[in-house]
């Protein structure tokens, strides 16, 4: 099976804003516009996958609301793939590993998506993908004033997530990414999941960019599988032993780009960097990183795969050029391993 390919939406939101320094964001419609009007030899994206929250979409719509957002998607000539749900403080949730008021919060967050999804499903414009969370736990210093504790706060949040999903028909991808407490390394995702132990409901969504600075160790220098220095060798031997930890979880991929450096804006605490396909001082041969994800994807249910170029500038995400490059790219990694 040929995966689909899709664009993200939420680059026009994450990190965008009114506060001093911040771009504004770039509305759905003109997201879809923009990724609409990407062509490469003929070949177009196929997909997007999309945040549900404002101003790209209220997570409390009424059904009819919902079901005119999908025809306007399936207008340009899309389907919707994997959605995120709103579960972080300032949206619809709150820490997975606070108090029951935060916890609850983060569920209904959770239930929310699970409601669109299914009206999407409903519709005909969503037939695969699967639905984003993370802990919502912002940094991880109040984490490690008790790991093993809040790791298991987390866990039981997430096992009662998966539940839901899972009466709905869903599946739920944790996204590994450094500003998120318990998932910040390689080794402290890899034992959430554990925890959790529910892999029919509850995987893992591996980002090119995230995952990166998981081999450096940032955030957790004692699960740094690379030194600054390190050669090809030594870079695809820790490549190839972080992917074979985490590559058996991973039911949702984002292409991606990233310079060893992180980065954050407005509200969002420093992660990954997101750089553009073609950046010179990208770390990663993407089509080469990207097979080691996606090896025997199809047995792990995944359809499709996602650019994220989260954080990227309002002039970079307006050019033309920049998603025709991606889209080049996304066709390259799908032509190497699919």
């Amino acid at each position: 099976m040929s995966l689909k390919i899709h664009n993200a939406m939420w680059p026009g939101l994450v990190g965008k804003g009114d506060d001093e320094g911040q771009e504004p964001p770039i509305g759905l419609e003109k997201m879809l516009d923009l990724t609409a009007a990407a062509d490469v030899g003929g070949q177009k994206y196929e997909g997007i996958d999309y945040f549900l929250f404002l101003p790209h979409t209220d997570p409390e719509a009424s059904d009819d609301d919902l079901k005119k957002i999908a025809d306007m998607i399936a207008s340009k000539g899309f389907k919707v793939g994997s959605l995120v749900a709103p579960v972080w403080p300032g949206t619809v949730g709150d820490s997975a590993m606070g108090d029951q008021e935060q916890k609850d919060k983060f569920l209904s967050a959770v239930k929310m998506a699970c409601r669109i999804a299914g009206i999407f499903n409903e519709h005909g414009v969503r037939d695969y993908g699967v639905i984003r969370i993370d802990s919502a736990e912002f940094g991880v210093e109040a984490w490690k004033a008790d790991a093993a504790a809040n790791t298991s706060k987390i866990a039981a949040t997430f096992k009662e997530a998966a539940k839901i999903a899972a009466d709905s028909g869903e599946r739920l991808a944790a996204e590994g990414e450094i500003c998120w407490a318990g998932m910040h390394s390689w080794k402290d995702m890899l034992d959430l999941l554990e925890e959790v132990g529910m892999p029919e409901s509850l995987g893992f969504q591996a980002d090119l960019a995230h995952t990166y600075l998981y081999l450096m160790g940032y955030n957790a220098p004692e699960h740094a599988l690379l030194k600054d220095g390190y050669s090809d060798e030594e870079f695809y031997a820790a490549y190839e032993q972080m992917t074979d930890k985490l590559r058996p979880w991973t039911i949702d991929f984002h292409v991606a780009q990233n310079d060893g450096e992180v980065h954050g804006a407005g509200s969002h605490d420093k992660t990954g960097k997101h750089c553009p396909a073609d950046d010179p001082n990208g770390k990663l041969d993407i089509v080469k990183c990207a097979g080691y994800w996606l090896k025997d994807y199809a047995d792990r249910g995944i359809k499709h795969i996602c650019w994220d170029g989260c954080m990227f500038p309002n002039a970079m995400l307006e050019d033309g050029k920049t998603w025709n490059t991606i889209l080049d790219t996304m066709i390259k990694v799908r032509e190497a391993h699919s």
